[in-house]
């Protein structure tokens, strides 16, 4: 089979992979709720560590990984080139993101990406893993995701040596710090957009826009943004 056409082939399956929406299956199975109406609405495993099981989210998160490490590991081991692999991996994310199976919405990616980094090397994967959810037990989360979001292409970029014992066979600097600079601005993205929930009705934009960026909610007050009514 001809390789352009097994790269698009790969791209319609790494999208639909990224799709499956394990957060909404799992708290569809467990309680029969929509995901999407309680909690922060988001379809992630941190929402389901809120409103469902602490221990089904790490299920829901390693599944999510899974998703990012498996389409990227494939690209791999088709012998695809590194910007190849970079495209399916963002593809992934991206079916994540927005889900075909639940109307092309989905979670803001964080997990998936770091599936595809651990894909990249290991140790980079554990350094945007603590940066990303050490700040959880201050619950600062969100803040430790943007963190995230901001510094990831800066780590491929200028520390890239620091991780050449743990890189898995990918060695174009400038194509992995292309597509992880995708990567995190696509997971930016997803939190800038959407509708104002009728709780920020009266928040200047630039406010709501600060606030999604940086909390990862409409408003500061994290367990009003919680416990908002599910119509919202």
């Amino acid at each position: 089979m001809d390789m352009w056409l097994k790269f698009v082939m790969l791209l319609i399956v790494a999208y639909i992979l990224g799709s499956i929406p394990a957060a909404y299956l799992s708290v569809k199975w467990a309680t029969g709720a929509d995901i999407r109406k309680i909690g922060t609405g988001n379809v992630g495993s941190s929402n389901v560590a809120q409103t469902t099981s602490k221990w089904l989210a790490v299920v829901v998160g390693l599944f999510d990984m899974g998703k990012g490490t498996l389409a990227f590991f494939i690209a791999y081991w088709l012998g695809m080139e590194v910007w190849q692999q970079m495209a399916v991996g963002l593809v992934t994310v991206a079916g994540h993101n927005w889900s075909v199976f639940i109307g092309f919405r989905g979670g803001k990616g964080m997990i998936t990406t770091l599936g595809v980094i651990f894909a990249i090397s290991p140790l980079l994967g554990l350094i945007i893993l603590l940066t990303a959810y050490l700040p959880a037990f201050f619950k600062q989360m969100a803040l430790g995701v943007f963190a995230c979001f901001i510094t990831l292409p800066l780590w491929t970029w200028f520390a890239w040596a620091w991780f050449a014992s743990s890189r898995l066979g990918v060695e174009d600097k400038m194509t992995v710090t292309i597509g992880i600079f995708a990567i995190a601005m696509m997971g930016a993205l997803k939190r800038l957009i959407g509708a104002r929930a009728t709780i920020s009705r009266d928040i200047p934009m630039n406010e709501l826009l600060i606030n999604r960026l940086l909390f990862d909610r409409d408003i500061r007050d994290r367990q009003v943004w919680i416990n908002r009514a599910s119509a919202d």
